[in-house]
């Protein structure tokens, strides 16, 4: 949990430490589940900027998580989660839009606030056990799910690694998820090859924020080993299903700018929602490039972000 003092030193963007003052791309090195859920528009809405078309169908946009824990990073080693919304347009691209980034580092959370225009808010990543009836070890992992502590050994019948985010600020705690991660097949002993080796691009929109009041565009170069995986499942204390939730509701001006109270409510709507699909990134290395102003399409110009 962070300490008062670490809280001021984020509320006045002091830099508790160096790491993200070497110049970009900043590197990450870890494990990641990358997830895709069908998120309802209404939903997703009320996140995304009105100069923005959110790219939808039959009333759902493609959101979901992306949960990571970095051994190497500017920063130093932090967990991550970001909750995806949706995918908007700007022509002549679609990318990503971050409802809501929680992490368990002042300093991270500092440089998405202040450097990236992410909606970036301290958080903790409790590792709990989850109860099986027989617990013998059968093979050790190196998976993700291992990466993050939770993956050494496998019941025989369906065993899960459960983490507990909470969000915090000073001295309170409010908590946000429980996330249930189910063991890959690469904790099997006949089952060991962790996937293909492979190279994308993740490019996402940021910005319009009290720090950021600009929309911004910036990248993120991954090169990892994937496998599918069966999804992860979700859940809030406050809620008694495991997957989907009522709509979101946008504000009565239409706008993207939300009560704090009400965008952790709809993050939380975000990760409740369907789940079609996971993938798990082994071997993570990612390069994430510095942020580009970006004008909405209807003044079709795109200038070069500076920091000031």
């Amino acid at each position: 949990m962070a300490s008062s003092k670490q809280e001021e030193e984020l509320e006045k963007g002091r830099t508790p430490c160096a790491g993200y003052k070497h110049c970009p791309p900043w590197v990450f090195k870890g494990s990641a589940l990358y997830q895709l859920h069908l998120v309802k528009a209404s939903t997703a809405r009320a996140f995304v900027p009105r100069d923005l078309r959110l790219v939808e169908a039959f009333g759902y946009t493609l959101g979901g998580m992306f949960l990571a824990r970095y051994h190497d990073s500017p920063a130093g080693a932090f967990d991550e989660l970001v909750v995806i919304a949706g995918i908007v347009w700007n022509p002549p691209t679609s990318c990503a839009w971050a409802a809501r980034v929680l992490v368990n580092s002042v300093e991270a959370c500092r440089h998405g606030r202040k450097e990236v225009g992410l909606p970036s808010h301290v958080a903790t990543f409790s590792k709990t056990e989850a109860s099986a009836l027989d617990s013998k070890p059968l093979v050790k992992s190196n998976s993700f799910l291992s990466v993050l502590g939770i993956g050494s050994s496998v019941s025989k019948q369906e065993n899960r690694g459960e983490i507990e985010i909470s969000e915090t600020k000073g001295s309170s705690t409010k908590h946000l998820c429980n996330i249930s991660l189910p063991f890959t097949g690469s904790n099997n002993k006949h089952h060991k090859w962790m996937g293909p080796a492979i190279r994308m691009s993740l490019p996402s929109f940021s910005g319009q924020t009290e720090d950021h009041p600009d929309l911004l565009k910036y990248s993120c170069q991954v090169e990892c080993r994937v496998l599918p995986v069966k999804p992860a499942r979700i859940w809030n204390s406050g809620t008694t299903d495991t997957q989907e939730c009522s709509d979101g509701k946008m504000n009565n001006a239409g706008s993207n700018v939300l009560a704090d109270s009400d965008a952790q409510s709809q993050s939380i709507s975000v990760l409740l929602s369907k789940p079609i699909f996971a993938l798990e990134f082994s071997s993570l290395r990612m390069h994430v490039d510095a942020p580009k102003i970006v004008v909405p399409h209807r003044k079709k110009k795109e200038v070069g972000y500076s920091r000031t």
